[in-house]
């Protein structure tokens, strides 16, 4: 991504942006993404990719947030070597948390280069 990072400030933005971040790279998977629901708790997950599963890290995501009980989400961080977020993944956002929720895109390093809306 050749564009300069945004500047997030918010400290709840950043730990999902972290939290997107290192869970890519733990895994060193193709990507990363965090949630943050309606009560402020996070999951993340890393694309899954196997010969009879697959998965992005933002579905996974929103599933396992969904498993846990939210009804909504504030925000999203994705971590990916990608222009942006796929319009399925969006999708999936919208589905639990409607349209307006704040996705941040970032590059492998964390660094949010773009916010777009679900």
């Amino acid at each position: 991504m050749a564009s300069a990072p945004l500047g997030v400030d918010d400290p709840e933005d950043l730990k999902i942006l972290t939290l997107a971040r290192a869970t890519r790279a733990r895994t060193r998977a193709a990507e990363g993404a965090s949630v943050r629901d309606r009560d402020g708790r996070t999951y993340a997950a890393s694309t899954v990719d196997l010969p009879s599963l697959q998965l992005s890290a933002l579905s996974l995501a929103v599933a396992m947030a969904v498993s846990s009980g939210a009804t909504g989400l504030e925000a999203v961080a994705v971590s990916t070597d990608a222009d942006g977020v796929r319009d399925e993944d969006l999708a999936v956002v919208r589905d639990l948390a409607g349209s307006g929720v704040p996705v941040l895109v970032a590059d492998a390093q964390g660094s949010a280069q773009r916010v777009v809306q679900s």
